[in-house]
């Protein structure tokens, strides 16, 4: 009879175990979907408010322009590996938005199982990766070639990008205020943030920033994006060659006149349907 009763507790401690076992497991997988924080349908769009910061006058003038940029989803087709994907229409017009709408670019976005993913010029990002949680991370930038903006800038910022580890930066916030505007459940997603010699304290050294984060509200999509990748080379002008047999007392001296290549982007939504 005794051996009887051990039998059963066992069986059901057993039980017991396995259930909450399965039970945990189960809540560890449960996760949001990347369509929760980027919704497509067609129609929808959201619109931006856009700083553009280029360098002129090679380099050494830092210009920022100021747009409106709206982006519309305009049909379901396929991407270039035959998945289902939505194509999106970007257009822009005047800071103010006194202008009318001018067509810019085209691109796909392309939901799957485990991942969002953007295509833009041929570029190929994963913007958003499963499980959504608090440090979950992953390589957003594999896809993207070598150097993959050096048909516009010669930096070296976009060397190491297929390495770029995103990654989200903390649980969905209940609630958010950007620039203004009061969201609820916004993602970060941090992509880059490194620097170098930034504050330019040492205008005799290179110096650069890359600095890439957005910002995702739940049923809304994109609210927030910064971009920044630019450099600084020193461009020493040799005046002084100084004493080659005595460099340590007499050593050559330069004057710098640096400049920047690169540009940053930041934008935030105004509107959306």
């Amino acid at each position: 009879m005794r051996s009887f009763t051990f039998l059963t507790s066992l069986i059901l401690v057993l039980t017991i175990l396995c259930f909450t076992s399965c039970k945990k497991q189960t809540e560890t997988f449960e996760t949001e979907t990347g369509s929760d924080y980027v919704p497509l349908e067609v129609g929808k769009y959201i619109v931006y408010q856009l700083d553009s910061t280029v360098f002129l006058n090679f380099g050494k003038i830092e210009e920022t322009h100021a747009y409106q940029m709206k982006l519309e989803v305009n049909a379901e087709v396929q991407d270039n590996l035959g998945r289902p994907a939505y194509r999106i229409f970007r257009y822009i017009r005047d800071s103010a938005g006194t202008q009318s709408w001018q067509p810019d670019n085209t691109y796909l976005i392309t939901p799957l199982d485990n991942r969002v993913e953007y295509t833009d010029d041929n570029l190929r990002f994963i913007k958003l990766a499963l499980p959504i949680k608090d440090g979950f991370s992953w390589k957003g930038n594999s896809y993207l070639p070598e150097d993959p903006f050096s048909a516009y800038y010669l930096f070296s910022n976009d060397d190491d990008m297929t390495n770029w580890e995103y990654y989200y930066d903390g649980a969905p916030e209940p609630s958010a205020s950007i620039e203004g505007q009061n969201y609820t459940d916004v993602l970060t997603v941090q992509e880059d943030d490194e620097s170098y010699n930034v504050p330019v304290v040492d205008i005799s050294s290179y110096a650069s920033r890359s600095y890439s984060v957005e910002k995702y509200s739940k049923n809304i999509g994109l609210v927030y994006k910064e971009l920044i990748l630019w450099e600084q080379q020193p461009n020493p002008t040799l005046i002084d060659p100084g004493n080659p047999d005595d460099p340590i007392n007499f050593p050559p001296i330069y004057s710098y006149d640096p400049f920047k290549t690169g540009f940053a982007i930041k934008m935030w939504m105004i509107d959306h349907n």
